[in-house]
C-alpha cells in the first residue's frame, strides 16, 4: 500500500462517517435487514437492496477488498483500487480510492461498488448512474468490523461465510488475550504513524487493539479534549518524558523506519523501549486497515509484550 501522510491517514480514519443517499448505503451503524441471510435475494442492508447476487463488484477500499476475499466473494470482484494489494489475487487496477473517478468506475460495468470514503462525492455520482454503492467507513470498534463483514456477506450472497469469519476472529482474539500476564503496572507504548510523530490514542480503532493486549497509551493525555480526533502529533520531548516501554512502528514500508532509525534519534537513547530493544516494526498495511487481519496485528503486539516478565 502506498502510504498516505499521517495527517491524511488520520483524517481518512476520522472522516469515513458520511451518510449517503439514494441507493448508496453506509454500513457503520446499520444492521442487516431481518431475513437477509445466507445467499437469499433480494438482499438488504439498511436502505440498499440488491435484487440479485452481484457478479461485478468494484472495491475502492483496501480493507473492503480484504473483507470481500475473506468471506469468499473474491470471484465476484472484478476490479479493485490501486492500493488494494492484498490478497495477491485481487484484480488490482489504476482506479483510485483517494481521487475516485465515476466514469472510470462505471466503465467497469459494476453491479456493486464498495467504498470507504465519499471523496469527490463519488457515491452521489454513481447513484446518479444507477450503480449501487455501499460505504464501509473506517471502523471505530471491532464490532464495526464484525458488522461490516456481515453486511458484505449479506449483499454478496456469503452471509454464512461472513459469520464464520467473524466467529473465527472472535475466537482467535479470545485465545490471544485470555492468558495475558497480570502486571502490577501496565506496560506503556507509543504507536508511530510516521516519523513526523503522529500517533493514535486509545479512542481510535488501533488504540482499542492495543487495549486488548493490556497496554497503556502514552498519547492519551495529549488529546484528552479530542480536538485532534484521536490522532495527535507528539513532540520528541513528550515522548522522551513519557518513556514508553514499547515503540510500535507502522511506518516501516512507507518511511523506512526501523529499530536502528529510532535508536539514532536525538534524545531517544534513554527511553525504555530503546534501552530494552523493545521497538517493534509492524506491517504498515495491516496496521492501517480494520479487516480480518487485525488478529495478526494483535498477535504481534501480544507476542512482543509477552517477552517482558510480569
Amino acid at each position: 500500500m502506498s502510504r498516505r501522510t499521517p495527517r491524511l491517514f488520520a483524517t481518512a480514519l476520522a472522516a469515513g462517517v458520511l451518510l449517503l443517499g439514494g441507493c448508496a448505503e453506509n454500513t457503520s451503524t446499520d444492521t442487516p435487514a431481518a431475513g437477509a441471510s445466507g445467499g437469499a435475494f433480494p438482499a438488504t442492508v439498511g436502505k440498499l437492496t440488491l435484487e440479485k447476487r452481484p457478479e461485478k463488484i468494484v472495491s475502492l477500499s483496501p480493507t473492503s477488498t480484504e473483507m470481500l476475499f475473506a468471506i469468499g466473494a473474491g470471484k465476484q470482484v472484478t476490479a479493485v483500487d490501486d492500493q488494494s494489494n492484498y490478497p495477491a489475487e485481487a484484480p488490482r487496477t489504476d482506479l483510485s480510492g483517494y481521487q475516485p473517478n465515476a466514469e472510470a468506475v462505471a466503465s467497469r460495468n459494476p453491479d456493486l461498488v464498495v467504498i470507504s470514503d465519499n471523496l469527490n462525492k463519488i457515491a452521489d455520482q454513481l447513484v446518479a448512474l444507477k450503480i449501487p454503492v455501499l460505504q464501509i467507513p473506517a471502523a471505530a470498534t471491532l464490532d464495526d468490523t464484525y458488522r461490516q463483514l456481515t453486511d458484505l456477506g449479506t449483499l454478496t450472497g456469503h452471509r454464512s461465510e461472513a459469520e464464520a469469519v467473524v466467529q473465527k476472529m472472535k475466537d482467535d482474539i479470545t485465545a490471544l488475550t485470555k492468558d495475558l500476564p497480570k502486571r502490577a503496572e501496565k506496560l506503556t507504548y507509543f504507536h508511530e504513524l510516521g516519523p513526523e510523530l503522529y500517533t493514535a490514542t486509545s479512542k481510535t480503532f488501533i488504540g482499542t487493539i492495543y487495549a486488548l493486549a493490556g497496554l497503556e497509551n502514552i498519547a492519551d493525555p495529549s488529546d484528552a479534549d479530542g480536538k485532534n480526533g484521536g490522532y495527535p502529533q507528539l513532540s520528541q520531548e513528550i515522548i522522551v518524558k513519557a518513556n514508553p516501554d514499547f515503540v510500535f512502528l507502522s511506518d516501516t514500508k512507507c518511511c523506512k523506519q526501523s529499530a536502528d532509525t529510532v535508536k539514532a534519534r536525538s534524545g531517544w537513547a534513554g527511553i525504555n523501549a530503546v534501552k530494552n530493544n523493545q521497538i517493534v516494526g509492524l506491517d504498515d498495511d495491516i496496521a492501517s486497515r480494520w479487516g480480518p487481519r487485525v488478529v495478526d496485528l494483535l498477535k504481534v503486539i501480544v507476542d512482543a509484550t509477552a517477552k517482558v516478565p510480569a
